[in-house]
C-alpha cells in the first residue's frame, strides 16, 4: 500500500513539474523593464499662448495624480508636460509655493556619487546624508540642470528621468524641453501650486 501511494505521489509531482516547465517555456513571456515603463504624453505647447507667456504672467500648477504640470495664464494652459514627483516616503510637498531660487546647472548637496580624482563613479545613487564615501573618492551631487527651488529645504523642479509613476526623492523631475520652457517663463516669486488637482 505504502509503494502504491509513494508511486502516485512521484507521479503526480511528475506531472506538475511538467505542466510548470511546459508554462514556463510556451507561456506569455516576461516582460521587459522598458514595456512595464508607462509611456507619459509628450508636452503639449499652445503656441498663441506661449507668445504671450512672460514671467511676469504665469503661474505654475503640478498635479500629482496626473504627472502633469501645467505653465499657466490665469486658467489658460500655455505648456502641459509629463513630470515625475516624489515616491512613496519621499513625496514632493504639496500646496502653495513661490519659486524662491533659479539656477541652470544646479547640483544637488544631498544626493548624487561618490567619484575618484579623474571622475570615474565609484559607487552611484548615493546620499551624502547616509552613506559613507570610500576611500579616495569625494561626493559629486547629482545634476538639476533649469532648477527651480521650491522650498528651503531644496525640493525644486529640474531636468530628470521620467518613468510615467512618482519615483524622486521629492523634487518634480521634468522632461529636458519641459524644463527649460517652465525654467524660462518663470522667475523668482512666480507662484507654483502642488496639490491633487
Amino acid at each position: 500500500m505504502k509503494r502504491v501511494c509513494l508511486t502516485t505521489t512521484i507521479v503526480v509531482a511528475a506531472v506538475a513539474l511538467a505542466g510548470l516547465a511546459r508554462a514556463q517555456l510556451f507561456g506569455p513571456k516576461m516582460k521587459k523593464p522598458g514595456e512595464l515603463i508607462q509611456k507619459q504624453a509628450p508636452m503639449k505647447v499652445n503656441q498663441d499662448l506661449l507668445k504671450q507667456a512672460t514671467p511676469e504672467n504665469t503661474r505654475i500648477v503640478v498635479s500629482i495624480p496626473k504627472q502633469r504640470a501645467y505653465l499657466m495664464i490665469g486658467e489658460e494652459i500655455v505648456a502641459n508636460a509629463p513630470v515625475s514627483s516624489g515616491k512613496r516616503g519621499h513625496e514632493s510637498p504639496r500646496g502653495h509655493m513661490r519659486v524662491l531660487e533659479k539656477d541652470p546647472n544646479h547640483h544637488s548637496t544631498l544626493y548624487g556619487d561618490f567619484v575618484d580624482g579623474s571622475g570615474r563613479i565609484v559607487r552611484g545613487g548615493v546620499s551624502a546624508r547616509i552613506d559613507s564615501a570610500p576611500s579616495g573618492t569625494h561626493f559629486a551631487g547629482a545634476a538639476m540642470k533649469w532648477f527651480l527651488r521650491l522650498t528651503e529645504d531644496g525640493v525644486g523642479m529640474h531636468i530628470g528621468i521620467l518613468p510615467g509613476y512618482p519615483a524622486s526623492h521629492g523634487c518634480i523631475r521634468e522632461s529636458v524641453d519641459g524644463a527649460k520652457l517652465f525654467y524660462d517663463h518663470a522667475k523668482v516669486g512666480t507662484p507654483v501650486d502642488v496639490g491633487d488637482f
